[in-house]
C-alpha cells in the first residue's frame, strides 16, 4: 500500500470503534478469525466466540491480490476476502455495529473543527466561490451549508481587536508628514540639508553623529580625479563642527598661545591670518603640553577688524571627532565656565502660522501630531492653539534647554557652539572660480520706492547706508576678476572674499550645462587689478561679510522664499523660461569665499586640488547646492576626500593622526572591521598572516615600534649599529636581532612614554634634506639648501629631542607594485643594494616563508575542545622539540615566557593570525621593519605606486647614517598578502 494510500485510510478510519478491524498484510488476506474481529465483506465477528478456529496462514495464489483497505476496482477482482466466516456472536456482532452507528451519526452532525460542508467533496471540485454562493454547491450539500452559514450568523461577528490604520501613501507623502518622519529620523544620526539628495545617489554610513555619503552609486574614480585635476569636484562639508570665540584680541592670542607651538608653522597670531586677509591652520595640543597630547589639525578664520575697536571675533572648524576635546580644552584656557542658558522660544499659533506661510514654510514635530490608534488618517491636534510643525534646521539632536553659549567673567571672552549653524560647501579643481561666478552675481541695488516702505527683510535697510553699498561694490569687481584668473591655485592660498548674492534659484538653467572660463569675460578684466589679486590678494576691506552676524544669518533663514512660491512666480512670467529678476521678497545672501591652496610640500604638483570653500547661513544648502551641480561639477563623498588627500601627500585626519584620540580610535574600529571581515571568510580562503611574517595586518602597533627602536639605539646601541659599515651583513643583522631579543628584560624597568609625530619644521626639514629629495616621475633628485652633514654628533642631538618620534612620510615604488593598507617599510641589506645596483629595474628580493607554530593548536582544540586548554602548554614542548626550529629572526611561541604565562594566548587563537602578545615586530622578518603603510595605491597623477605611512624616527635616521651616499633613502615595501619585496624611495616633504 503507498503511503498516499495509507495516509487516506488513517483519515477515514481514525474515528472507527476498536472493535473493526481491517487486514494490512498479504497474510491476513482471508480475514481474521479473532474472537469478535470483523471481515471487509461480511462485517466481522463478536468477541465472544470460540477460539479454536485456526487461522488462515495460505498465502494467496494470485500475485496481483493484496489485503487491507483499497480504493476503487481491483483487477481480476482480487484484493478482498471472499471466504465467508462460519458464523457470528449476536451480541458482539450488535455492539460493534452500534459503535459504527454512533461514530457516523456523530461525525455527520459535529459543526465544529475541520468538518465542513467541502469535506464531502472531491478535492478537484471545491472552489473558494462556493463559501460565498451555496448554490454553487451540489443539491445534496446545501441544505447542510445553508444550515452552517445560518448558525454562524446566530453567534454573531467575532470582535477582533480593532488595529491602527495605516496612512495611506498619498498622506504619508504629504509635506508636513515628510518631515515629521524625517525629524524622527535624525535623533541619532543628524542629517545635512543635502541629506536627501545624497541618499538617492550614494552610499551613506554613519559616523561622527551625522548620516554622510561614502561613495556614489556609481562608478566615478577616474572621472572623479579628472574633475579634481581639470574642472571642478563638489563636497559637503557641513558635518565639521564651527566653534565662535569672541573677545579682547590680546586676551584671546594669549589663551591660544596654551594650545598651539611656533615650531609647528604659523599659529593664530599669523599676521596675515590675524588680518581677517587669509585662513590658517594649526595643530591643537593640550594647554602646555606640545610636543605630547596633540588634539588635531583646525582651521581658523579671523574676522577683519572694525575701527578704534579691540573686540575680535574668531571661527574655530575642527572635525567633528575631536569637538568633545577641543571644546573643554577652549573652555579651560579662557575661563569660559559659566554657561548661557538659550532663550524661550515663543510659540507660534495657527493663526500666524498661516499669515507667515510664505516666510516660514517648513514644520517642526509636535507631540499634538501623533496619530490617534482606530481613528482617520487625517491628522489633527488636540486644541486649536497647537503649534505648527517646523523643519528642524541645525543641530535637532540637543534638547533645546542645552546650552551653546559660554562666557567668562574673568575675561570677558565668549564662546559659542555653532555646529550646524553654518554650511560649508568645498570646490575642488583649476575652475572652481569659474563654477562660483557662473552660478552666483552679486546682490542688486532695491530701488528707491522699496527703501523707503518698511520691511522685515535685512538687505533694504542695508542699501539705505551708502558707505555699506560703496564697500558691496568694490566686493562685486574682485568678484568679477576672479573671471578672468585661468586657475584657482594662481591665488595666494588661504584667500578670503566676502560678498552678498542674490538667490541662485532665479539664474538656474533649464539644463545641465558645464560651466568654463568665458575668454571674453578675461579681456575685460583690468590686466593690472588682476596681477594686483594674484600678488597681494583681496584687500582687507573686502574680507568683510555680513554673514558673521548672527541677526543677519537668522534674518536670511527665517525669509526664505520657498519652492512653491518660486515656481508660482515662474509660472506668471509672461515668456517661459525666462530668468526671474530679484525682487524684495527674495531676500539677499551673504556668503564668504575661502581659498583652498591644494598641494604646498614637495617640488612636484604643486597647488594641485586647490579650490573654493563656500559658507552659507543655515536653510540655504539645497538653494545653493542644486544650481551648482547644474554647472557641471562631479560630486565626491568621505572616499574623494581621502584620495584627495593621497593625492596631496598631506596626512587626512583621522586617519593619519596615531598619537591623537580620535586618530587611536578610528584605528580600533578599523581593526574590528577588517577583523570582522576577515572572520567572514572560510579558514581555506583566508590569508595566512603567520606565514607571510605579517604580525599585524589590521593594525599598526605604533607605540611597540617606537620603544624597540629606541631600546635599540640606547647604551652604547648606536656605537654597535655605527660599526655595521665594516661588518657583513650576516653579522650586523645578529647584532640588530640580539638588541631586539634582549628587549624583554629592559621593557620592565623603562618608564612607559607616548608616542608622538614629529611636527617640528626645522627638523622635517633636516631630515628632508638628509634623505635627499627626489620627485616621483623618474626618480630626479631635487636641488636642496646647505645643510649640516649626517654624523655621529647630528643624529646623536636629533635623537636626544625625537627618540619617540614618527615621522610621516612619502613613498614612491621604483618598479612595478601597487602598496596596499599595513604594508611594511623594512631596511634593504647590503645584498639588496647591490641587486639594485646590477638592476635598476630589479623587482626586488623576496621573504623565506615562515611556519604556522599555532596551526597544530588550533586543530587539536576543534578535536578536544575541553582538554585544548589544559594540554595547551605540554603539546608546546613537545611540538618544539619534535619540529624543525623557527629561523633566527622568526619568534618562537612555545619557548616566549609571555606565551608560558598567558592562558589567553593558547584559547584565543584565530587561524592565519597572530596572537597577542605580539613578539619583536622590529625583527620578526628576515628584514628590519621601520613601518607600516596607512594609504597605498596606484597614483594617478605621478603614474606609478605611491604609499604614505609612518616610520620611526631612531630607525629611520640610523639607516640613513649606515647607508651609502648614493643609496640614501633606498628601502624595501613588502604587502601583507605578500612575500615579495619592492623598492622605494621615501621622500619627506616640508
Amino acid at each position: 500500500m503507498s503511503a498516499a494510500k495509507v495516509k487516506m485510510r488513517g483519515k477515514k478510519m481514525r474515528n472507527q470503534p476498536a472493535s473493526v478491524q481491517y487486514p494490512s498484510s498479504p497474510l491476513n488476506v482471508e480475514g481474521s478469525t479473532q474472537n469478535g474481529g470483523d471481515t471487509p465483506v461480511t462485517g466481522g465477528v463478536g468477541d465472544e466466540g470460540p477460539s479454536n478456529v485456526p487461522p488462515t496462514t495460505e498465502r494467496p495464489k494470485n500475485p496481483h491480490q493484496r489485503g487491507g483497505w483499497v480504493r476503487g476496482h481491483q483487477k481480476d477482482g482480487g484484493g478482498y476476502a471472499k471466504e465467508m466466516p462460519k458464523y457470528i456472536t449476536a451480541g458482539a456482532f450488535a455492539r460493534a455495529r452500534a459503535a459504527e452507528v454512533s461514530t457516523m451519526l456523530k461525525a455527520v452532525t459535529k459543526t465544529t473543527g475541520s468538518c465542513h460542508v467541502f469535506g464531502a467533496l472531491p478535492k478537484h471540485m471545491r472552489r473558494r466561490a462556493m463559501s460565498h454562493n451555496t448554490k454553487r454547491l451540489p443539491c445534496r450539500l446545501r441544505d447542510v451549508a445553508n444550515r452552517m452559514r445560518e448558525k454562524s450568523l446566530q453567534s454573531g461577528p467575532k470582535k477582533k481587536k480593532e488595529q491602527a490604520k495605516s496612512k495611506s501613501r498619498k498622506a504619508r507623502r504629504r509635506h508636513g508628514n515628510l518631515l515629521l518622519e524625517f525629524n524622527r529620523r535624525q535623533r541619532k544620526n543628524v542629517w545635512l540639508e543635502t541629506h536627501i539628495w545624497h541618499a538617492k545617489r550614494f552610499h551613506m554610513v554613519k559616523k561622527w553623529g551625522y548620516c554622510l555619503g561614502s561613495r556614489p552609486t556609481y562608478k566615478c574614480y577616474r572621472p572623479s580625479y579628472r574633475a579634481m585635476s581639470s574642472h571642478c569636484l563638489l563636497q559637503d562639508l557641513s558635518y565639521y563642527c564651527c566653534i565662535e570665540l569672541q573677545g579682547d584680541e590680546d586676551k584671546l592670542l594669549s589663551s591660544l598661545s596654551l594650545l598651539t607651538s611656533k615650531e609647528t608653522g604659523p599659529t593664530f597670531a599669523a599676521a596675515l591670518c590675524l588680518s581677517g586677509r587669509r585662513q590658517g591652520s594649526v595643530v591643537v595640543y593640550k594647554a602646555g603640553q606640545y610636543p605630547a597630547l596633540p588634539l588635531g589639525p583646525v582651521t581658523f578664520l579671523w574676522r577683519p577688524r572694525t575701527q578704534d575697536s579691540t573686540h575680535r571675533q574668531l571661527w574655530i572648524w575642527a572635525h567633528p571627532s575631536i569637538k568633545k576635546d577641543l571644546l573643554p580644552e577652549l573652555q579651560t584656557v579662557c575661563q569660559c565656565c559659566e554657561a548661557v542658558v538659550p532663550p524661550v522660544v515663543p510659540v507660534v499659533t495657527p493663526a500666524e502660522a498661516v499669515a507667515t506661510l510664505e516666510l516660514e514654510p517648513m514644520p517642526e514635530k509636535t507631540p499634538e501630531a501623533k496619530q490617534i490608534t482606530g481613528t482617520k488618517r487625517k491628522r489633527s491636534f488636540k486644541g486649536a492653539s497647537g503649534p505648527p510643525a517646523k523643519k528642524i534646521l541645525g543641530d535637532g539632536t540637543r534638547s533645546p534647554t542645552t546650552p551653546v553659549t559660554w562666557k567668562s567673567s574673568s575675561n570677558g571672552i565668549v564662546i559659542n557652539d555653532l555646529t550646524m549653524e553654518i554650511v560649508r560647501y568645498r570646490l575642488i579643481g583649476p575652475q572652481s572660480h569659474s563654477v562660483l561666478a557662473e552660478t552666483m552675481e552679486a546682490a542688486t541695488d532695491c530701488e528707491e520706492m522699496n527703501k523707503s516702505q518698511p520691511s522685515p527683510l535685512w538687505w533694504p535697510e542695508h542699501c539705505q547706508n551708502k558707505s555699506k553699498m560703496n564697500l558691496h561694490q568694490q566686493q562685486a569687481d574682485v568678484f568679477h576678476t576672479l573671471k578672468g584668473i585661468y586657475g584657482t591655485g594662481e591665488l595666494p592660498s588661504g584667500t578670503v572674499l566676502g560678498l552678498t548674492v542674490d538667490d541662485p534659484r532665479l539664474t538656474l538653467p533649464t539644463k545641465k550645462v558645464k560651466a568654463l572660463p568665458c575668454g571674453k569675460q578675461a579681456q575685460e578684466v583690468d590686466e593690472e587689478k588682476w596681477r594686483e589679486l594674484m600678488l597681494r590678494g583681496v584687500p582687507e576691506h573686502c574680507c568683510q561679510s555680513y554673514l558673521w552676524e548672527q541677526s543677519v544669518r537668522d534674518n536670511v533663514t527665517d525669509n526664505k522664499i520657498s519652492e512653491q512660491e518660486l515656481n508660482r512666480m515662474r509660472s506668471e512670467v509672461l515668456v517661459p523660461g525666462s530668468r526671474l529678476s530679484p525682487t524684495p521678497p527674495q531676500g539677499r545672501v551673504p556668503i564668504l569665499l575661502v581659498q583652498q591652496p591644494g598641494k604646498q610640500v614637495g617640488h612636484e604638483m604643486s597647488s594641485w586640488g586647490s579650490g573654493w570653500d563656500l559658507l552659507l547661513p543655515k536653510g540655504w544648502g539645497m538653494a545653493f547646492w542644486v544650481p551648482l551641480v547644474y554647472r557641471g561639477v562631479r560630486i565626491g563623498g568621505l572616499n574623494m576626500s581621502l584620495k584627495h588627500s593621497q593625492n596631496k601627500a598631506a596626512p587626512h585626519f583621522p586617519h593619519d593622526y596615531p598619537d591623537c584620540p580620535a586618530g587611536v580610535h578610528f584605528q580600533e574600529e578599523q581593526e574590528a572591521e577588517l577583523l570582522a571581515k576577515f572572520k567572514r571568510r572560510p579558514p581555506a580562503k583566508r590569508t595566512n598572516y603567520i606565514k607571510h611574517g605579517c604580525l599585524a595586518p589590521f593594525c599598526c602597533p605604533w607605540q611597540q615600534l617606537a620603544e624597540e627602536w629606541e631600546l635599540i639605539l640606547r647604551e652604547g646601541g648606536e656605537e654597535r649599529k655605527g660599526d655595521c659599515r665594516s661588518q657583513s651583513p650576516t653579522e650586523a643583522d645578529r647584532v640588530m636581532e640580539e638588541e631586539m631579543t634582549s628587549q624583554g628584560d629592559i621593557s620592565v624597568t623603562k618608564p612607559p612614554s607616548r608616542v608622538t609625530v614629529l611636527r617640528n619644521r626645522k627638523s622635517l626639514r633636516l631630515l628632508s634634506g638628509w634623505c635627499r629629495p627626489t620627485t616621483s616621475k623618474g626618480q630626479r633628485p631635487c636641488r636642496v639648501a646647505e645643510l649640516p652633514p649626517l654624523d655621529r654628533s647630528a643624529m646623536t642631538l636629533f635623537l636626544t629631542a625625537h627618540g619617540m618620534s614618527l615621522v610621516w612620510v612619502r613613498l614612491s615604488v621604483l618598479c612595478k607594485g601597487k602598496p596596499e593598507l599595513s604594508a611594511m617599510v623594512c631596511v634593504p641589506t647590503a645584498e639588496d643594494l647591490e641587486l639594485l645596483n646590477k638592476k635598476p629595474c630589479s623587482s626586488g628580493p623576496q621573504e623565506p616563508p615562515h611556519r604556522d607554530h599555532f596551526k597544530s593548536r588550533i586543530r587539536s582544540r576543534k578535536k578536544n575542545p575541553k582538554k585544548a586548554a589544559a594540554s595547551s602548554l605540554s603539546s608546546d614542548k613537545t611540538e618544539g622539540k619534535d619540529s624543525d626550529l623557527p629561523p633566527a629572526s622568526e619568534p618562537n611561541p612555545t619557548t616566549s615566557e609571555e606565551s608560558k604565562s598567558s592562558p589567553q594566548f593558547s584559547t584565543d587563537l584565530i587561524f592565519g593570525l597572530w596572537p597577542d602578545p605580539l613578539p619583536s615586530v622590529t625583527s620578526h622578518c628576515s628584514r628590519v621593519t621601520l613601518g607600516w603603510v596607512t594609504h597605498g595605491d596606484f597614483s594617478l597623477s605621478t603614474g606609478c605606486g605611491e604609499a604614505l605611512g609612518f616610520v620611526s624616527v631612531p630607525g629611520f635616521l640610523n639607516t640613513l647614517f649606515n647607508q651609502p651616499k648614493e643609496h640614501r633613502g633606498m628601502f624595501l615595501l613588502r604587502n601583507p598578502t605578500s612575500l615579495h619585496y619592492r623598492f622605494v624611495k621615501i621622500n619627506i616633504e616640508v
